[in-house]
């Protein structure tokens, strides 16, 4: 018989790797002796990262070789008025994150909406992508393959969505370079982020086209045309994942005496500041901070971390009006989903509870939309109170005091 202490011993001198012992002893007594073995080979005593609520056997899907967990400090912002029309009420936002700060700036940015009467939201676009791409002989042929492509849409959209439940394919569009053949497949994946989902679609639709069409070669399951956790100009025009809208109307007096600035501060600031220094250094996101609020959002509701960087693409817009002025954020490539993914870890599932979203919704897809709202509306507040500390030349002061 094979004990833990024979184990622990034939991994320290690599006889066993890392990724062999789960099969041997399950996950939690595999995530135990990796410790110990790195502790022993690094003289190291990791006591916090093996303190952790996380039970590795539920950790499974998400992570490979585990040692314990990474925790991070969890804020809550609000409650804040959210008007869509998924999202109806007061939510609370939960904010994870090392930056001080933040949680206190997006905090008075939901004060801000609140006594605005609340934020409106709308959902313009909800399309998850991934793009396959073939390579041609000659033009000519290109030039076939792409009609074809066209022709046969309905066939591709059966084949991708053969077998899978929650997946609908809207579109598939064709871009061409030289020889080269992107299909950028287009999909409603519901309550699910739906990287996996349209991922498995489209390499069915790839595998169709391979067995149906001559002429043409495979390259690859992705192309980089989708385009995935990278910035992107594709992205920030025609979407990707979710493009939601958030926008109040905030009064004169709410300007004043909250933000202590004016309206007339604020639009030229967001026109100097967001869009004019975002245009001039080549910026894909003109906005003051998006980022910070969808990494903190996305890590406390298990969201994929990587796309933080799609979620910052988007435009700030601060518009005089009749009584003050309307601030808005549009967010065009937001991914979000309630099941899947880090959505069903403990703590994770626990914050998707406090916002209400917690698994699928009822009809099917509502929750991530909602979700979705919900972090728009954040965006909104934290960009509202850091262009407000920015005209006000508060900026330095509160960071100085809150976060040192």
């Amino acid at each position: 018989m094979v004990t833990n202490s024979d184990l622990f011993e034939k991994t320290l001198k690599g006889e066993i790797k890392f990724h062999e012992l789960d099969n041997l002893v399950g996950a939690k007594k595999a995530t135990e002796i990796r410790l110990k073995v790195l502790e022993n080979k690094l003289k190291l005593n990791l006591k916090n990262v093996k303190s952790s609520v996380l039970n590795p056997e539920d950790c499974y899907p998400n992570i490979e070789n585990m040692i314990g967990s990474a925790q991070i400090p969890l804020g809550i912002a609000g409650p804040v008025k959210v008007k869509g029309e998924f999202a109806d009420g007061k939510y609370y936002l939960p904010l994870a994150t090392s930056e001080g700060a933040l949680v206190a700036s997006v905090n008075r940015g939901c004060n801000v909406i609140n006594k605005s009467g609340g934020a409106d939201v709308v959902i313009i676009k909800n399309e998850q992508t991934r793009s396959i791409l073939f390579k041609t002989s000659n033009v000519r042929e290109t030039k076939k393959f792409s009609d074809w492509i066209k022709n046969n849409f309905y066939e591709l959209k059966k084949i991708g969505e053969k077998d899978e439940k929650f997946i609908s394919i809207k579109g598939i569009e064709v871009y061409v370079v030289g020889l080269n053949v992107w299909l950028r497949v287009k999909a409603d994946t519901n309550d699910a982020m739906g990287m996996n989902m349209v991922t498995i679609a489209s390499k069915k639709i790839a595998d169709h086209i391979t067995q149906n069409y001559d002429n043409v070669t495979f390259i690859s399951e992705t192309g980089n045309l989708c385009v995935d956790k990278k910035p992107s100009a594709m992205n920030l025009i025609n979407s990707r994942g979710k493009r939601v809208v958030a926008s109040v109307n905030i009064p004169n007096h709410v300007v004043k005496d909250v933000l202590k600035t004016t309206p007339e501060k604020l639009i030229e600031m967001n026109y100097r500041k967001n869009l004019l220094g975002s245009a001039a250094s080549g910026s894909l996101a003109y906005n003051a901070h998006f980022a910070n609020i969808i990494a903190a959002m996305f890590i406390a509701t298990g969201q994929d971390v990587a796309h933080t960087v799609n979620g910052s693409l988007g435009f700030a817009t601060v518009e005089k009006n009749s009584n003050g002025v309307n601030f808005s954020v549009t967010l065009p490539d937001l991914h979000v989903g309630t099941v899947g993914g880090g959505t069903g870890l403990k703590t994770q599932k626990e914050c998707l509870n406090i916002l209400g979203v917690a698994g699928p919704g009822n009809p099917v897809g509502s929750n991530s939309k909602k979700l979705a709202e919900i972090i728009a509306t954040a965006v909104l507040a934290g960009e509202i109170s850091l262009l407000g500390a920015l005209c006000s030349k508060d900026l330095a002061r509160v960071h100085q005091k809150l976060n040192r």
